[in-house]
């Protein structure tokens, strides 16, 4: 339901009491005097396509391209020009045997950073990346510089300069509001 905030005020026991105009009477039809889960937030449009979702088409025509899958792809092109996950000041590091590609997961990105053998078996240091929907504007920006520069490499048809730098400049507005939260303040 969308709407607008018009009036908040208190009442004489001390209550806000908070106003809203809507336009669907019929969603709140029998709500009178019940308890109501309630949440407000400020509408957003949605993007048909956005720095996000045009990194992940061209995340898409790249694997097709170069044959490989789409996590494998992504996770090369995060290695490339994403950032990396940092706890405690330094980068997350994970250890695996080598015979686990994670380079094929989807649930973390991950780009490996070195070898290691340990009682004769193999191990394989991986860096975790961060997800893309969590980047700032540069961040965001030089992600799709980078993948925008390697399709092309390719044949693969993108956006065109201005198209590209329109599309930053909307996800410089839809990063605004969590500019300075981190990856873990949206795991929340």
């Amino acid at each position: 339901m969308r709407g607008k905030l018009r009036e908040i005020s208190r009442s004489f026991e001390g209550q806000l009491r908070v106003t809203f105009e809507v336009d669907a009477v019929d969603e709140i039809r029998g709500m009178d005097d019940k308890d109501l889960d309630i949440t407000a937030k400020i509408h957003r449009e949605k993007r048909s396509l956005n720095a996000n979702a045009y990194f992940h088409v061209l995340v898409g025509k790249m694997a097709d391209k170069m044959h490989v899958s789409k996590p494998r792809m992504k996770n090369m092109l995060l290695g490339r020009y994403g950032q990396r996950e940092i706890t405690s000041e330094k980068p997350l590091i994970i250890t695996v045997l080598s015979n686990i590609d994670l380079y094929e997961r989807e649930d973390i990105h991950c780009i490996p950073i070195g070898y290691a053998t340990l009682q004769g078996k193999d191990f394989t240091h991986w860096a975790v990346i961060r997800p893309s929907h969590t980047y700032d504007t540069h961040e965001m920006a030089a992600l799709i510089d980078g993948t925008v520069e390697e399709a092309k490499e390719l044949d693969i048809e993108t956006l065109t300069p201005r198209q590209l730098e329109e599309m930053k400049q909307a996800w410089n507005r839809y990063c605004k509001p969590k500019e300075n939260a981190t990856y873990a303040d949206d795991m929340m």
